[in-house]
């Protein structure tokens, strides 16, 4: 008899952004399968019944291979356990998630998505950066920044990017900031244009970096800006204020 698969989001890193469907999910399971992006906080709450396999993904250095942690999946599932895929942000959105759905799939075996709150609404919400604004930016777009702009072929039509007047959020872009700045400016974008780049998004130790597209790749070098953050370029950056409180605590229970 198959057990199933449980494809859940566990949000930016906060434990108080957590959704009531994904804490009961995951403690229930017997097999959670996690990385490092769902963040401390929530990673010491799994439950201590469970078998916690670890799938970080560092950069180029990976715990596992993506077609290993899907093979565990599909066996532990395939043993009559409850499996839980413990992710950040959201499974849907640059996680992966849709090859993990396919996989289970393929295997015959009972699958379930949780939604979680993605670090590209909740980050930048968070110091006061609203993606859409009347007189700022009335459309937002999403982009992952492992494509690597200086390729043969890319599938980001920098261009057309260039040309939009929304907001552009980026995440995994920190390794490729400065090969992003420079397309978008090479394509037309304003070199005046703002960008935030967020680090450690809900965490205690968030750190945020202001710059334009033209200065922001010198000033990330300078402040050693490190993985995981949210890079957001467009005019509602000026609406961030370092003064102002935490629109979502840190320190959420």
């Amino acid at each position: 008899m198959h057990g199933k698969v449980y494809l859940v989001g566990s949000g930016p890193g906060a434990i108080g952004l957590l959704t009531q469907r994904a804490r009961r999910v995951i403690d229930a399971a017997d097999v959670v399968l996690y990385d490092q992006l769902p963040g401390e906080e929530i990673l010491a709450t799994l439950p201590a019944h469970a078998e916690l396999i670890d799938c970080g993904k560092f950069g180029r250095k990976h715990t596992l291979e993506q077609d290993e942690i899907e093979a565990l999946m599909v066996d532990h599932a395939k043993q009559g356990k409850v499996v839980v895929r413990l992710k950040g942000g959201d499974p849907f959105l640059f996680g992966r998630g849709g090859e993990e759905l396919e996989a289970v799939r393929a295997a015959g075996i009972d699958v379930e998505m949780v939604p979680g709150i993605s670090s590209a609404l909740a980050v930048p919400a968070s110091v006061g950066i609203p993606l859409t604004h009347r007189s700022h930016a009335s459309q937002v777009t999403i982009l992952t920044g492992h494509e690597d702009p200086a390729k043969p072929a890319p599938a980001l039509d920098w261009k057309l990017l260039a040309q939009s007047r929304g907001t552009i959020v980026i995440l995994m872009g920190v390794a490729n900031l400065g090969k992003i700045a420079a397309a978008l400016m090479e394509n037309g974008k304003s070199t005046a244009t703002p960008v935030a780049i967020i680090e450690r998004g809900l965490h205690k130790d968030r750190r945020v970096t202001v710059g334009t597209l033209s200065s922001i790749a010198v000033k990330a070098k300078k402040t050693r800006v490190k993985p995981p953050a949210a890079i957001i370029i467009g005019d509602v950056v000026t609406l961030y204020d370092p003064d102002a409180p935490d629109l979502i605590p840190v320190d959420e229970e």
